[in-house]
């Protein structure tokens, strides 16, 4: 492979000053202006840097400015890469300078919140903003990006409204594959901004997003000989979320055969950690401390790879509880609301884990509700972290609202909506309940789900005694 040349062996100062600025997306006037020099010789440096660097475009000069084209996370051709998204800066449609200077901080936030909270890389947004608003040509663009996916947007201002559309295309063929508008009025300036990128975050981020399931979708046309590392973990987040005992099988299958093509991917040591804390508590494996010493291994190689990953401390912070240090799990718990604030995937695990492991359960209601408004597109799993969350505050016919709305073949949805049909009195229906845990789930006991989940929370713990006993289960 052909060494990249640096700009430091081959510019003179000045021309890597103009070639840094020119990559921020500065006109030649603002260089010019910058540098003290004519917006002439800004062009005679950079027909210069281009010979030099041996570069054709300002996307290439871009890129090689900013060092993306030799990380090698960003190359898309090998086995093992993840796709990578670029987002172009979105394009301001109001004369204002004000709203021209929010919509590039408003790129600015989402590109780094997507960097944060998607499982691919996000090319940088100073590099981006060096090619403007819109890929000139998608395919010529995409490639040299690296990009499988590119992101783009528009923002309009009309009185005491603001309205941001978001496009998401394929970076190959220029296609669309979703947009959406986002109508927000005018007040705080920062809390519009804030609440415009958590929306635009959530709706394409997390493990049932807009940009997984397009992945999902092209990933079942391809021939498995094809399948990368990330091809093999999103395959596994799906079924993983079924939480059945076959999914769950598969899905520690999945994510083990991601790890093998590419042993740094993040969040497939993440979801592995959860697909076996489910293996404890659900009484899916044959031994339980088996079971609890692989999520500890998968959840502190996730952490070690990237400490800043929400769901990975938030898993970690269960495992604590599961082992009775309390202390760690709310450490945990306390950093994975540090690092993931405004996820909703992060919020909706940290509800469920207030609500029955460590912490105060009263704070587990704003939290799954503030999951639910980032995240229209909750999947079933936010349904069942509800109506646990519901059955812990006493809300026994809301919690049983949201549990038929979660997967249906899991014994945590199961339990938690045998135990608030028995606390509203409706004991045929319990009892019903209580037959198919003990036909379909023989290993599964609400004493095994308290020790392996683990529920540590004193009162949820009494709560979860107490209607037991209504139904005769252990």
């Amino acid at each position: 492979m052909n060494r990249i040349v640096t700009t430091s062996e081959v510019l003179s100062d000045r021309e890597r000053a103009v070639a840094e600025r020119f990559a921020a997306g500065m006109t030649y006037r603002e260089i010019g202006e910058a540098l003290f020099i004519a917006p002439s010789t800004v062009r005679t440096h950079l027909a210069a840097i281009y010979e030099k660097l041996g570069v054709r475009s300002k996307v290439a000069l871009a890129m090689h400015i900013n060092a993306i084209a030799a990380a090698p996370a960003m190359s898309p051709n090998g086995p093992e890469a993840s796709p990578v998204l670029a987002m172009f800066p979105i394009e301001c449609l109001s004369a204002d300078e004000q709203w021209r200077r929010f919509a590039d901080g408003l790129s600015s936030d989402i590109t780094v919140d997507l960097a944060r909270y998607a499982d691919f890389p996000v090319v940088a947004f100073h590099t981006m903003k060096a090619l403007g608003s819109r890929p000139a040509d998608f395919a010529a663009d995409g490639k040299v990006l690296g990009a499988a996916y590119i992101l783009s947007g528009q923002l309009r201002a009309v009185g005491q409204r603001v309205r941001l559309t978001m496009e998401l295309a394929d970076a190959g063929t220029g296609v669309s594959l979703w947009s959406e508008r986002f109508d927000r009025p005018v007040e705080d300036i920062f809390a519009l901004q804030d609440s415009l990128t958590e929306s635009v975050i959530n709706v394409l981020a997390g493990c049932f997003g807009t940009i997984a399931t397009v992945g999902r979708n092209a990933i079942r046309r391809k021939p498995p000989a094809s399948l990368r590392a990330y091809d093999y973990y999103l395959l596994g987040v799906e079924q993983h979320n079924t939480f059945s005992r076959s999914g769950n099988r598969e899905a520690i299958r999945l994510f083990s055969r991601a790890l093998e093509l590419d042993p740094t991917l993040v969040k497939a040591w993440t979801e592995l950690a959860y697909a076996y804390s489910i293996e404890a508590c659900n009484g899916f494996g044959d031994d339980l401390n088996a079971s609890i010493a692989k999520w500890r291994w998968a959840a502190e190689n996730a952490l070690r790879l990237d400490p800043s990953d929400s769901t990975a401390h938030n898993c970690f912070g269960d495992l604590m509880g599961c082992l009775g240090d309390l202390e760690a799990a709310e450490r945990a718990h306390r950093r994975a609301f540090e690092c993931g604030s405004n996820h909703a995937d992060t919020l909706a695990l940290l509800a469920g884990s207030k609500a029955l492991v460590a912490g105060d359960p009263a704070e587990a209601i704003p939290l799954i509700e503030r999951a639910m408004r980032l995240n229209p597109l909750a999947p079933p799993w936010y349904f069942g972290m509800q109506g646990r969350v519901l059955f812990t505050a006493g809300k026994y016919r809301e919690a049983i609202a949201a549990l038929r709305r979660s997967t249906p073949d899991s014994p945590h949805v199961l339990i938690f909506l045998m135990l608030a049909h028995a606390r509203e009195g409706e004991g045929a229906e319990a009892a019903a309940i209580a037959g198919r845990l003990r036909t379909e789930f023989s290993g599964f006991s609400v004493d095994g789900f308290i020790a392996g989940y683990p529920v540590t929370n004193p009162d949820a713990v009494r709560a979860i005694r107490d209607a037991a006993k209504l139904v005769a289960i252990r």
